[in-house]
């Protein structure tokens, strides 16, 4: 088959990335700067949805992957072609961080007035090892920060939930198991995000996507939280980054020895005692 233009791919996962994070760092504006209530419900259910909106709008262009750890995983296996993994990375980190930058912009008012009220007079200051204040003094809003510093259990829990993901897409995608119909596909990925958000996400809030987290941290890097955003947490930023790359590659072999290996043929109906496609 042949691939679509590269222009047109990376455009499709720029603009991808870039919706995904400006709904998904939005709704964590509202929630921690403006107060809303029902916090963690609405964040996992804000992420869930942008992520099921953006593989609607883009994923035709570049495939839908708008996640780091989905393009590496797939070229491990010869779905994707490797030469187009470090293009792509760029593309997502670069949407993400264009995104988080029009949060802020669109947030500011709000960011001012949450800093008066926590008394932050000064963005990147560190207590303890840590960005001071709650939210990270905000900075929170942008990227992931741990609840707890044991950097093993947090490599760990990023690592599983990506692999979660993974595996759930190989299936959502697979015409030889209980694949949906396509136009479903985007809206269960979303479904998908959301059940790993609920079960799993509290502990590192779940970043499952390297350019998610890194393209955001930079940004608020640049729009005055400084190096802090990098050092806080024991320097925890390289953790959202390998623990999905690493997850995503599991995720995907375990599917195809656990399972793919073992489906039928699309064409075959499904053995007796297996539901149906």
């Amino acid at each position: 088959m042949t691939e679509p233009p590269l222009r047109d791919a990376l455009w499709g996962e720029f603009l991808g990335t870039a919706l995904l994070v400006l709904l998904g760092d939005g709704v964590v504006a509202s929630v921690v700067l403006l107060d809303k209530q029902a916090d963690w419900i609405v964040i996992t259910t804000g992420w869930a949805l942008a992520v099921a909106i953006a593989i609607y709008v883009a994923g035709r262009l570049g495939g839908g992957h708008l996640n780091p750890a989905v393009s590496l995983a797939l070229a491990t296996r010869g779905d994707f072609p490797a030469t187009r993994v470090a293009p792509y990375w760029l593309a997502q980190v670069a949407g993400a961080f264009v995104a988080a930058s029009i949060v802020y912009y669109d947030y500011a008012d709000a960011f001012r007035a949450f800093e008066s009220k926590q008394g932050i007079s000064v963005r990147g200051a560190m207590l303890d090892g840590k960005l001071d204040g709650a939210a990270a003094g905000g900075a929170g809003v942008f990227a992931t920060y741990p609840r707890f510093d044991d950097v093993t259990r947090n490599v760990f829990s990023e690592f599983l939930g990506t692999a979660i993901l993974l595996i759930a897409v190989r299936a959502l995608t697979d015409p030889r198991n209980t694949a949906p119909h396509r136009a479903l596909a985007p809206l269960l990925v979303g479904v998908v995000v959301w059940s790993i958000g609920l079960s799993l996400g509290g502990l590192t809030g779940y970043a499952i996507n390297p350019a998610r987290d890194l393209g955001p941290r930079l940004a608020s890097a640049v729009l005055g939280w400084g190096p802090a955003v990098f050092q806080s947490h024991g320097w925890y930023f390289w953790v959202p980054i390998v623990g999905p790359l690493c997850g995503g590659v599991a995720g995907t072999w375990f599917y195809d020895l656990t399972i793919g290996r073992r489906l039928p043929p699309a064409e075959e109906p499904s053995p007796t005692g297996r539901m149906a496609p």
